[in-house]
């Protein structure tokens, strides 16, 4: 676990963003298309809360130099009413304006997040070998929630208060030049706060966003590896890296916090100054007879509502600059390359017979880095092929091929002699099953687990297929049997039992060609022999390739395949490598001649009667 070091790929933003980016805008905009007619409304209303607002003021002015002068309660008595609808047709316009702006952010937000959830899902493997999960999910929820903030309240208060401006402008002018002049005496300053404001926001909030992004990825790895945290003591450790990710972020919060509370006592001065200059102005003229108290009174009002837009839209401008923020670290994940694509006329695959080649295959994940170098072979229908080898040496990279979760930098990969470049991957890969030395359940009971494969599969047929990999027996055994609910990653069931749901979902499934990674390494001796039945079921009639270090399936493979620093070093029978006495021969006695014994070790230990007990 790191510190501040979490984001990777993804913490790399551009420091020369603007602060409104016209490219990050339009594309948001785009989004917002379908929905114009909610747009207009809202405009609309804008527009009517703005004027009645304006209106508020005037009325002030026409009641006191009118109907206060003349003493004329009836005149009076009318401006009231007027000035309480111009109240009640605001609270009607804001209502529908907010219900809009917010229905539309929200409709928006949920198509912005299902494309980064599709587009997440057709990314290679390789994109997630480079990038923290924490990270990602930071910008399906962080980055897309400023979003809704820009959309639900940044735009209504931009809208709102550009009206109101020109409005509170051209209604000055029109009443009184020389006072208006006077107002504005002021705006230099105003201006020059806010450009300072501005600028030093494009530098704090693009740091808060990438700072909510390490905390997120920090996180989620202390979570998910919350096991291995405590079984090594590395709480206070690990605390300490996350207190360390978590000030920092704290410290962005606050600077951005405090620039904000220094920009608003700025504003609020200058608009009291203003209000002094018309007070004082405005009565030295009344005085001389240049204009009404009412005219001074309506200004007052309107230097305040003159001053409180102005405000407002430097404090919007932190939601537009979180928000082109977040809109450009969302769109630099949606246009994010797949590596992995069809090619323009790619064949639907037919039903495979299981045929597998690898012609002078060459591949690297990193340029200049190679993995695997001139690897050829082939899996004749129905053959069990092993690969063995030492960590590190290229086995799991081999499978993963066939699935083309990754594409080969040379050479070719067939399955029945067509190249997997050249078909649709969805055919290709729903006849390839895998199981991974990690086995990965999802949240539901055991019987969505099992069913995940294959949807359309009745009650019977998952539980044939669990009975044929002998996990029926504990799984019926659980509290509520294939209804039990599953916690997240598996977590209230053993590692073995884990296993063997996982291999009763590869069998429902019924790939044409089997990938078992590891699969068995994580299974005790026990269980794996109750296993092996399950799994010469599961094999019959398929292709399968076997990254094993059991000699229980290695031994039983039609062909060995030792790999070693990228190469095929060797190839034969089990029994045919021992005789060479080679790599393969010098792994079988130092290291799978041992898990035998141990294996043989701990079914002495069980003895014939356990063959009837449960799975723990």
């Amino acid at each position: 676990m790191q510190g501040s070091g979490f984001m990777g790929g993804l913490s790399t933003v551009r420091e020369d963003g603007k602060a409104f980016d016209r490219r990050i805008f339009g594309r948001l905009l785009q989004y917002l298309r379908p929905y114009l007619g909610n747009l207009t409304l809202a405009a609309v209303m804008s527009a009517i809360v703005s004027a009645t607002g304006l209106a508020q003021p005037y009325l002030v002015k026409v009641a006191i130099d009118n109907d206060i002068a003349n003493k004329d309660l009836r005149g009076l008595t009318v401006v009231a009413i007027l000035f309480a609808a111009t109240f009640l047709i605001a609270w009607g316009a804001g209502y529908v304006q907010t219900y809009q702006l917010s229905w539309t952010g929200q409709k928006v937000l949920a198509i912005l997040r299902s494309e980064l959830f599709k587009h997440l899902q057709r990314l290679s493997q390789s994109y997630y070998d480079k990038n923290e999960a924490g990270a990602v999910m930071s910008r399906v929820t962080n980055d897309v929630g400023v979003i809704n903030d820009m959309l639900s309240v940044g735009l209504l208060t931009v809208a709102g208060n550009v009206l109101t401006l020109v409005g509170v402008v051209a209604l000055m002018l029109w009443m009184d030049l020389k006072l208006s002049l006077a107002a504005f005496v002021v705006l230099p300053c105003m201006v020059i706060a806010t450009v300072i404001f501005t600028q030093r926001a494009k530098v704090v909030y693009r740091e808060t966003r990438q700072k909510i992004g390490s905390v997120n990825a920090s996180l989620q790895e202390g979570i998910s590896g919350v096991r291995v945290v405590q079984s090594f003591s590395r709480e206070r450790s690990n605390m300490a890296q996350f207190r360390q990710t978590n000030d920092e972020n704290r410290r962005a919060n606050i600077a951005a916090a405090l620039l904000s509370s220094m920009y608003s006592p700025v504003a609020d001065v200058l608009g009291v100054i203003a209000t002094g200059v018309i007070l004082w102005y405005g009565a030295y003229r009344v005085i001389h007879g240049e204009i009404t108290v009412g005219t001074v009174v309506a200004f007052a009002a309107y230097v305040q509502r003159f001053f409180q837009p102005i405000r407002d839209l430097a404090q919007v401008y932190n939601t537009f600059q979180a928000a082109m923020a977040g809109g450009e670290r969302i769109f630099e994940l949606l246009d994010t390359p797949v590596d992995i694509r069809e090619r323009l006329g790619s064949i639907p695959l037919p039903t495979l017979r299981g045929q597998v080649q690898f012609e002078r295959v060459d591949f690297s994940y990193m340029p200049d880095v190679p993995v695997l170098r001139d690897v050829s072979l082939e899996a004749r229908p129905g053959d069990a092929i092993a690969l063995v080898g030492p960590t590190g040496a290229g086995k799991s990279t081999i499978a993963s091929l066939i699935g083309r979760n990754y594409d080969v930098t040379g050479g070719r990969v067939l399955v029945d002699g067509f190249d997997v470049r050249d078909v649709e991957l969805v055919t290709l890969r729903r006849q390839i099953g895998i199981v991974l030395q990690e086995t990965f359940l999802f949240s539901g009971t055991v019987r969505e687990n099992i069913r995940y494969g294959r949807l359309d599969a009745t009650d019977a047929e998952i539980e044939e297929a669990a009975k044929v990999v002998n996990a029926h027996r504990f799984i019926e055994r659980l509290p509520l049997g294939y209804d039990t609910p599953i916690t997240e990653r598996g977590q209230n069931l053993s590692l073995g039992q884990r296993q063997l749901i996982s291999f009763a979902r590869a069998l429902l499934a019924d790939p044409r060609i089997l990938i078992l990674d590891e699969a068995t390494s994580s299974v005790d001796a026990y269980t794996e022999v109750l296993i092996q039945e399950g799994l010469t079921r599961l094999l019959q009639g398929r292709t399968s390739f076997v990254i094993a270090h059991r000699l229980s399936t290695v031994r039983n493979a039609n062909q060995v395949l030792v790999v070693d620093h990228g190469e095929i070093v060797e190839r034969g029978t089990h029994q045919e490598l021992l005789a060479q006495e080679g790599v393969y021969y010098n792994l079988y006695t130092t290291q799978l001649r041992r898990r035998e014994d141990r294996q043989q070790e701990a079914l002495r230990e069980v003895g014939p009667a356990a063959s009837g007990s449960a799975l723990g």
